[in-house]
């Protein structure tokens, strides 16, 4: 018996299927319902599947009658519905269809964490169809030129591991075909194994959808986070899932999405708050403050930060899971440093974001354009111009579109210094790097004899030399 809707604001997809199931009704007999109260005959059930996936919002017409239908208060549902406009995505952002599924079935999780988000029987796992109508392999590179092997911990683990060295423009090629596997392993599985495989395609997809994040591809990350997110659910990881929605939450935060952002990393923080260490606690509160700080509510993202910082200095070994071992004191406090520069607090964020910068490329880039914005802020241009000439040429070196777009509003801000000399020395040292940068969008695969992960662009050599997965 599926539970009442819980109480606290809600999305409208996720409150229309709530009602709808607490009811024991389908989204056919709902549609019939509504043709019947309203006397249009046209509404199929189509119509409302739409709807509960938020690829549309009924207008004031179908909200009075879905509030009769369902016998709620329309104003319950005309507040879930302003709530699900705000949060339209940005129109620089492409991702909004998976986006849009993506909070949908992250508050179907919240309301109902031990529910099957994953469908069955096991036979059918790989090609079913997900909450976006997209199947869950669709589009995963099925060759064994990338990581070959079986499915399994350690494989995973080697793969975890070259994400501290590679960047996602190299990796995010083998990150899509290792999901495939994992889908491909779970499809053809007994009920044994079944349990055991649930949580390597949930840290499978996880992982595909970080890099294809580092790779510049949200789209392709969302999809990746959503079947990630159905499949620590049905294998009843809440502590997993509420990471897979953090990850989902760093994402948007980096695309200018923080309204949805911040649902989600509220959402993962609420779900998983009761079975996750403090290391992970610390994370997704650090998730929530990063989002409010970018939504311009400086006193919640206070709030976080403090929480935050009673929650752990820095986790201790032992106490959180195998896929959070990046996760340690000098990199929470370089988090909450990004957050001050966020709040315009610059002084206090420039010692730890200069010490995480001593751990490789990618952290650098990240971390170090957060640095520059942070002395923009104190008038300290040729400062600023520094830290971000060294930024770039470390996204080069770690192959990562993410940390070079993470450059783009350092960019924005030199343009009111374009008379000073620091700013047409990395003017010109940005136009001698552009051949070599690493370019965003999906990766073609690894089939085909053709570069993993879709790099366009020639690179120097002396590559990468180690980083850590940037928070």
């Amino acid at each position: 018996m599926t539970s009442p809707p819980p109480p606290g604001p809600q999305l409208l997809g996720p409150l229309l299927a709530q009602l709808r199931l607490a009811r024991g009704w389908s989204q056919l007999r709902v549609a019939a319902e509504l043709c019947a109260a309203s006397g249009v005959p046209t509404l199929s059930r189509h119509e409302v599947s739409r709807w509960e996936r938020q690829q549309r919002v009924p207008g004031e017409f179908w909200l009075g009658w879905l509030a009769v239908v369902l016998a709620v208060p329309v104003d319950l549902l005309t507040a879930a519905t302003a709530r699900t406009r705000r949060l339209a995505p940005p129109p620089a952002f492409g991702g909004s269809r998976p986006r849009a599924a993506l909070l949908a079935l992250a508050q179907r999780w919240l309301a109902d964490p031990r529910a099957a988000l994953l469908p069955g029987p096991p036979a059918r796992s790989a090609g079913a169809g997900d909450d976006a109508g997209r199947p869950a392999g669709r589009g995963l590179p099925d060759s064994g030129a990338a990581a070959g092997g079986r499915v399994g911990p350690v494989r995973l683990a080697e793969l975890r591991r070259l994400d501290d060295l590679v960047g996602g423009a190299d990796l995010a090629g083998f990150g899509a075909h290792r999901l495939a596997r994992a889908v491909r392993a779970l499809s053809g599985c007994g009920p044994a194994a079944r349990p055991r495989l649930l949580l390597e395609l949930a840290e499978s997809a996880q992982l595909a959808g970080w890099l294809a994040a580092d790779a510049g591809d949200a789209a392709g990350a969302l999809h990746a986070y959503r079947l990630a997110l159905r499949a620590a659910a049905t294998a009843g990881d809440p502590a997993l899932a509420g990471h897979v929605l953090g990850s989902a939450s760093h994402l948007l935060s980096g695309v200018g999405d923080p309204e949805g952002a911040l649902v989600l990393a509220r959402t993962a923080y609420a779900g998983a708050r009761r079975s996750a260490g403090p290391g992970l606690r610390a994370l997704l509160l650090h998730r929530v403050a990063l989002a409010t700080a970018l939504g311009g509510r400086a006193g919640a993202a206070r709030q976080a930060l403090d929480a935050a910082r009673r929650m752990t200095d820095a986790p201790e070994a032992g106490r959180e899971p195998p896929w959070l071992y990046w996760l340690d004191g000098t990199e929470l406090a370089a988090m909450a440093g990004r957050t001050l520069v966020a709040l315009g607090r610059p002084r206090a964020a420039e010692a730890p974001l200069h010490a995480v910068r001593r751990r490789g490329p990618r952290t650098s880039a990240v971390y170090g354009a957060w640095l520059a914005r942070g002395y923009l802020q104190l008038g300290e241009v040729e400062r600023a111009c520094a830290v971000a000439g060294e930024a770039l040429l470390d996204a080069v070196r770690a192959g990562s579109p993410r940390a070079l777009g993470q450059l783009a509003d350092v960019r924005r801000r030199l343009a009111g210094h374009g008379d000073e000399p620091a700013v047409r020395r990395y003017r010109a040292l940005a136009a001698s790097a552009a051949p070599y940068l690493p370019r965003p969008g999906p990766p073609p695969g690894p089939a085909g004899g053709r570069a993993p992960a879709g790099r366009t662009a020639r690179r120097p050599p002396g590559g990468a030399t180690g980083s850590t997965p940037t928070g």
